[in-house]
């Protein structure tokens, strides 16, 4: 279940049938999204394609020598373009490859259109979703939700094809289980199995010995974990700086070099993130050193150019060396801009408290130390939110709860009145009454006991404590001890058994916290495989939209789009 193999394979696929030659790749704003995600434009040279163009580019110029492969959303402005591209080609043939299923009445208005039959090739090629990770897929979908309980319309059917593409890319039929508490969950497990049961013939793949199960979760379960600093190296470049396909911003950084002012991240392009991704961002530090250390080493010995096998030796490496110095400076950059906002941001007694917050049950040293954060004047708007939401949450029902007192805080300090009612409705997204868990472990005796021990035991590294929740799912899912009252299967479903493979998606975004730990169990060695999915990757910027979207039915007013995989940044709540 590799989501980044499945899509690569469709996308070699399609330019391999167009043939030899020089080619055009015409796509729209969605498919370059997830063309970039797994090909960097150097390997798309190398298979011929010399050119890169967006459908909705009106001022493309006439290139009859070149063979056009077309690879775009089925959308009806996508098949009105193509048809008005057709009447009147720029190209000298067409290979068409849509993204999704297409309609006959769609297909036959193209053919309509090909008036100069330069159409050599249609074809439906199923990555219609955003490979962040081999084992991360997202639809790069904020807003979805239409008040609590409903889904924007839109929002709906594009998860609903994004999710089947992801199946019909890995030829798997699972058996469906949803959320009960959420009513989204169960709207879009039931849209899933309609379109599965509307085109049968495409999802009847050989069974395995035991069947895939997918599992449709609702983010508002867990609002936890969206809201806690993080302390990975890119969970932390999401969360301060924002990812967006694989690309960060840095143009806000002080003194940036122009060269630096955007960078790509990403494991197959460059070998120190794919070594240092999930490592804790102290060990990101020595291993920067490491790696200064040996561009030092290699810089000298480049200066020493005094024979002609010098010279042979130098031209030979010197590629190696150009992209080594691009790769030392663009994380040095990376590294000191987060160490800056750590230190004006105060995010290690930030984010102590977070953790407090998540895993103990302490309200008086809890309530203690975000007060004494406030006196000292140590809280940004956005860590102001954070943990105003946090102390709402897990101290929800307490009988000294004074979560009126921190929200007047924000007040007298500065928050706008939006973010304090916005903090303030974290509650109805995600409080008691909507979640289903027992999220925090307070109810159950099993779950005080192990916090108990854990306790008992100390921890490892206090800024990286809590465990998210979908570990509970996965853990009860693969034992086959997930409850069905609380995670029914839709009626037709052919398994009760315990399954190895596991596809999570969870609606209203997941974290990098959560691909991380999906990570480790499928490198865990257990036989177990999870697909993580959502409709978005989320930082606290885009997490507060779902909210917003969630409770007041719109998007978040203001904030700038400037993170991801997805969502407005951080810095709309002023952390910069």
């Amino acid at each position: 279940m590799d989501a980044v193999a499945a899509v690569r394979m469709y996308i070699s696929k399609m330019i391999r049938e167009a043939g030899p030659g020089m080619k055009v790749l015409l796509m729209d704003t969605e498919t370059t999204s997830i063309v970039s995600m797994v090909y960097p434009q150097s390997e798309m040279l190398q298979k011929e394609i010399y050119l890169f163009e967006k459908l909705d580019n009106r001022s493309r110029d006439s290139m009859k020598h070149l063979k056009a492969v077309v690879f775009v959303r089925p959308t009806d402005e996508n098949v009105n373009l193509l048809a008005d591209e057709l009447k009147c080609p720029r190209y000298c043939s067409y290979f068409l490859y849509f993204s999704n299923v297409i309609s006959k009445t769609e297909l036959k208005f193209l053919a309509e259109a090909d008036e100069n039959e330069v159409i050599s090739e249609v074809s439906e090629y199923f990555c219609d979703f955003i490979a962040a990770a081999p084992h991360l897929f997202s639809l790069n979908l904020v807003g979805c939700y239409r008040g609590r309980s409903q889904w924007q319309s839109a929002a709906l059917l594009r998860a609903t094809q994004g999710l089947a593409a992801v199946l019909l890319s890995l030829k798997l039929s699972p058996a469906i289980r949803y959320q009960n508490s959420s009513d989204t969950a169960r709207r879009l497990a039931e849209s899933l199995r309609s379109l599965i049961n509307k085109e049968p013939s495409l999802f009847d793949f050989r069974r395995s010995e035991t069947e895939p199960v997918l599992i449709v979760l609702d983010r508002s379960e867990d609002v936890v974990t969206p809201l806690l600093n993080q302390w990975t190296y890119q969970a932390m470049v999401h969360e301060l700086l924002g990812i967006r396909n694989n690309r960060v911003d840095l143009s806000d950084v002080p003194g940036v070099s122009k060269e630096l002012k955007e960078v790509v991240l990403s494991p197959d392009q460059d070998d120190f993130y794919a070594a240092n991704m999930y490592g804790n961002f102290g060990e990101i530090a020595q291993n920067i050193k490491t790696l200064m250390d040996e561009f030092q080493v290699k810089s000298k010995s480049q200066q020493k150019v005094e024979s002609i096998s010098d010279m042979k030796a130098f031209l030979e490496t010197y590629p190696q060396f150009k992209k080594m110095s691009g790769t030392v400076a663009k994380h040095v950059t990376i590294v000191g801009e987060l160490s800056r906002l750590i230190a004006k941001n105060h995010l290690l007694e930030v984010s102590e408290v977070e953790q407090e917050l998540a895993c103990h049950g302490d309200h008086s040293a809890a309530l203690h130390k975000i007060r004494a954060l406030i006196s000292a004047n140590k809280l940004s708007h956005a860590n102001f939110c954070r943990l105003v939401s946090l102390y709402q949450l897990r101290y929800e029902r307490h009988t000294n709860n004074d979560s009126a007192g921190l929200l007047d805080a924000m007040r007298r300090h500065g928050s706008e009145s939006g973010l304090v009612r916005l903090t303030a409705s974290v509650l109805e997204y995600g409080g008691h009454r909507v979640r289903s868990s027992d999220l925090f472990g307070t109810e159950n005796p099993i779950h005080i006991t192990k916090r108990l021990f854990k306790g008992l035991k100390g921890v490892e590294n206090i800024y990286t404590q809590h465990k998210p929740w979908i570990a509970t799912v996965i853990d009860s899912a693969v034992k086959g001890k997930l409850k069905e009252s609380v995670y029914p299967y839709l009626s037709n479903a052919m398994t009760r058994d315990r399954s190895q493979d596991l596809i999570i998606f969870v609606i209203g975004g997941c974290t990098f916290e959560e691909s991380l730990l999906v990570h480790s169990i499928n490198n865990s060695g257990s036989g177990v495989r999870v697909l993580l999915g959502a409709t978005s990757v989320l930082n606290l910027g885009s997490f507060m939209d779902e909210v917003q979207s969630a409770v007041q039915g719109s998007a978040v007013r203001g904030a700038r789009s400037r993170t991801h995989v997805d969502g407005p940044s951080i810095n709309s709540f002023g952390i910069s």
